[in-house]
């Protein structure tokens, strides 16, 4: 009886750690004490940094590496000739006959043509360990640091940095001075340590994009001349001997005689830290289930103001949405803050060019795939950006379907927009996931598009970069909806969401929750649809009457295969939905509306034509149609409707 009671508390305790099982990959872990004195005068400043560093990997360390971003910003670097060599490729002509260029508009050839004191730089002058100085080889934008002694698996070291920076004029996501009139936006703005992982050091050199990084805790320090009002990543220690909006009710605020103040702000288990500072800026906060929501704008006009406290406004209504939809965010705070070149996210902040909601929402909704998931941008900038973009027009058709007609800081005309505005129907796709659909149809139609899995800063052309991370990257999602079904989709990203956060997750690791939350084999999505450039496209073929039945030819015209929908509409209005699954997924979708399912012999992948036998006459049906949610990325849809004539 002993034994049996036992064995069942053990069966039972091993039936639990399977439930509740969470993938096991190490990180490593930082600590970062960093303190600044910014001269507003010469726009520089000295810093020093202590910082704590654990090596939770299995692997001995003889050297780490810092992120140098700012050396980007002089003539001739690498970001510089990378840009204007794209400025050499012509993509077509704008509706004026002018060549259109592949670079970046805000980039261009400005980098060139920057002056000593225009210039961006940080300059580290000293790393040690335990009082030594470490041998320091900079490679640009990345400091090599070669330890004296080895950093041992599973132990720690402290570093004690001193450097010294200039801030750039302000031409991509961090300077000074933006076109809007912000003085600072301070994104990469020091000298941060290069992520280690299962993949080794990820030392990436500062290009164009993306970023990544250790997750740890920020203890920061910004003294700075008193008439700034600072925006931050992580939460003011210090508020009522700051004021400007962030002094506790009731506080009466001392009056300030030294010529600075210091800003000390923490942020707890993140992997970036950005602040703006400008003297005119205007602070408006308001807490939402616990969390605390920042706006910080340069004042201007009624409307760009009421534009801007619509942004607090619209944050307010769809927190609830976002967390319910991708998983709660766990920060205390998040700040939107006007600054930098267009949007741009950080950790529990986010740097905005102006005040329209797609952009904020947008960057928002990186906090989630960006900063908690934390997918390598660099190797898989498409799982950043386009479950972002994915996730945006989630949050903005959320948005305008239920409260942008209520928002008391738009005109009566933009709500009478709003009445153009369509929702889901069971025949069309949504209009915020058909604009992924046609960046990606361009991209294909371009003859420059490279796989998803191609790295971040070597595409050949920023054209193709731009519409595979973020068109074919939410294509991805929207596309899985068609070939798991939209509320399987939706399961699968909020357990993907619950089991990586914190672990920065690659595509595998995404393609095994989708495999086992939809009971579906899906290696074949990722092989064809991220590791190759193989198009889709199906077809309508000839309609036969074999035997008294109706059958239909079904063509597979493109190099990768789908599961296939198909929509029989007959004369007297009834419909049916016939399925035909893809023999490489063993299985099924669940049927996903009211309208009577058959679901027919699998399709094998080697067969480009398929026979689909129906229940009625020809002489029944009204037409015939492939996948009429247009969810398939079909390039070519011409040939998936037939309408039978009378």
């Amino acid at each position: 009886m002993l034994k049996g009671i036992v064995l069942s508390i053990l069966l039972s305790c091993c039936f639990c750690q399977f439930i509740y099982a969470q993938p096991d990959r190490w990180q490593q872990h930082i600590k970062y004490a960093i303190n600044v004195k910014m001269d507003v005068v010469n726009n520089q400043f000295a810093g020093t940094e202590q910082i704590d560093y654990w090596n939770n990997s299995p692997d001995t360390l003889n050297r780490v590496f810092f992120h140098l971003y700012w050396n980007a910003f002089q003539p001739n670097s690498s970001m510089d000739v990378r840009s204007r060599e794209a400025g050499k490729t012509e993509l077509g002509t704008d509706r004026n006959g002018n060549p259109q260029l592949d670079w970046d508009g805000r980039v261009k050839d400005r980098i060139s043509k920057l002056n000593d004191n225009e210039i961006g730089y940080q300059n580290v002058t000293s790393i040690k360990i335990g009082g030594v100085e470490q041998e320091l080889i900079v490679h640009e934008t990345i400091l090599e640091v070669r330890l004296l002694k080895p950093l041992l698996p599973k132990s720690k070291t402290s570093l004690e940095v001193t450097f010294l920076a200039q801030v750039p004029v302000q031409i991509r996501r961090s300077g000074r001075d933006n076109t809007e009139g912000i003085r600072y936006s301070m994104s990469q703005w020091y000298p941060k340590m290069v992520e280690y992982d299962y993949q080794g050091w990820n030392a990436n050199p500062y290009i164009a994009r993306e970023f990544y990084g250790v997750w740890g805790d920020y203890d920061v320090k910004i003294n700075i001349d008193k008439k700034y009002i600072v925006a931050a990543t992580g939460v003011l220690q210090n508020p009522n001997a700051i004021g400007f909006g962030y002094e506790e009710d009731g506080v009466k605020m001392p009056e300030i005689k030294s010529a600075t103040i210091t800003w000390n702000f923490k942020g707890e288990n993140i992997h970036d830290f950005v602040w703006a500072a400008d003297p005119t800026f205007k602070h408006l906060s308001k807490k939402v289930n616990g969390i605390t929501l920042n706006v910080f704008y340069k004042p201007s006009t009624k409307a760009a103001d009421d534009a801007w406290a619509n942004v607090l406004w619209a944050a307010e209504k769809v927190l609830p949405y976002m967390e319910n939809r991708f998983g709660k965010y766990p920060y205390p705070q998040y700040s939107f803050i006007q600054g930098g070149d267009g949007g741009m996210e950080y950790a529990m902040a986010t740097l905005l060019k102006s005040s329209s909601l797609g952009t904020v929402f947008h960057e928002w909704m990186h906090s989630w795939y960006q900063h908690i998931l934390g997918t390598n941008e660099s190797l898989f900038a498409w799982m950043d950006e386009g479950f972002t973009t994915f996730s945006e027009g989630e949050v903005s058709s959320y948005y305008k379907n239920n409260w942008a007609a209520q928002s008391p800081f738009i005109s009566d005309a933009a709500k009478a927009g709003l009445a153009n505005f369509k929702t889901k129907e069971l025949t069309k796709l949504p209009l915020h996931q058909a604009d992924s659909y046609d960046g990606y149809f361009m991209l294909v139609n371009s003859n420059l598009e490279e796989p998803l899995s191609t790295h971040a800063d070597h595409f050949n052309t920023n054209f193709a970069y731009s519409e595979a991370a973020y068109s074919k990257g939410a294509v991805f999602l929207s596309q899985l909806g068609y070939i798991v079904g939209d509320s399987v989709r939706d399961k699968i990203m909020l357990e993907y969401y619950n089991q990586w956060k914190f672990k920065h997750p690659n595509i595998n690791d995404f393609i095994r929750v989708a495999e086992k939350v939809s009971g579906l084999e899906l290696q074949w999505y990722k092989e064809y649809w991220v590791n190759s450039t193989k198009t889709i496209d199906y077809a309508i073929g000839n309609i036969d009457i074999i035997n008294g039945k109706t059958t239909v030819a079904l063509k597979r015209n493109g190099k990768m295969p789908m599961p296939i929908d198909v929509l029989v509409t007959y004369k007297d209005g009834t419909q049916e939905m016939h399925y035909v699954p893809l023999n490489l997924m063993y299985g099924n979708k669940p049927a996903e509306n009211n309208i009577t399912r058959t679901i027919h012999e699998e399709w094998r992948w080697t067969h480009p034509e398929y026979e689909l036998t129906l229940s009625r006459g020809i002489k029944d049906i009204k037409s015939i149609e492939i996948d009429p949610t247009r969810r398939l990325a079909d390039t070519n849809t011409g040939t998936n409707r037939l309408v039978i004539p009378n």
